[in-house]
């Protein structure tokens, strides 16, 4: 880790003996996973939104529809995700100051950018939280921890998805 980059936010373990049978360093290790992923999604959920509110050009209202649509679920993945991160022993990071930390994602410029730039920063955005839950989904499996392993599943399939729609508004 150069001097420049963050260092990550350590956790906090909540409950420390979990009779789940998941061994603590796999639930630590899980857990700091699903803070990325946590991270990510919140990242990407404010760019959605922001490029909803922001939105220009002729396109303006199938993106305005399809961007509201895209925020809201990602609204309502992070709760599962952060609930998920508790359920295995950890807190949940919540902080702007953290998620810049673990987050994948740039920030956004500070003036909206045109209407296909935003759908390509938001298929990049889609593809990275793909990745970041495909990433852990070996020691997830190998853990036999199946609800994460089903979050994961889900979250890889919406992100995937999104992306591919997104590609299309631009024809590639």
């Amino acid at each position: 880790m150069s001097k420049n980059t963050p260092a990550t936010p350590k956790l906090h373990l909540t409950s420390k003996n979990l009779g789940i049978g998941i061994s603590e360093k796999n639930r630590e290790a899980i857990a700091q996973g699903l803070s990325h992923l946590l991270a990510d999604t919140y990242t990407l959920y404010l760019t959605t939104h922001n490029f909803h509110w922001n939105v220009t050009g002729p396109m303006f209202n199938t993106l305005h529809q399809m961007f509201m649509a895209q925020y809201n679920e990602l609204w309502t993945a992070v709760d599962p995700i952060a609930e998920r991160i508790r359920a295995l022993g950890y807190s949940a990071p919540g902080s702007y100051a953290a998620f810049a930390q673990l987050t994948r994602l740039g920030d956004v410029p500070l003036q909206p950018p045109r209407a296909e730039d935003m759908i390509r920063i938001l298929v990049k955005g889609n593809e990275t939280v793909a990745a970041t839950a495909r990433e852990l989904l070996p020691l997830v499996e190998k853990a036999g921890d199946q609800p994460t392993t089903d979050l994961l599943s889900a979250r890889m399939d919406i992100h995937e998805k999104s992306a591919w729609m997104l590609r299309s508004m631009l024809g590639e």
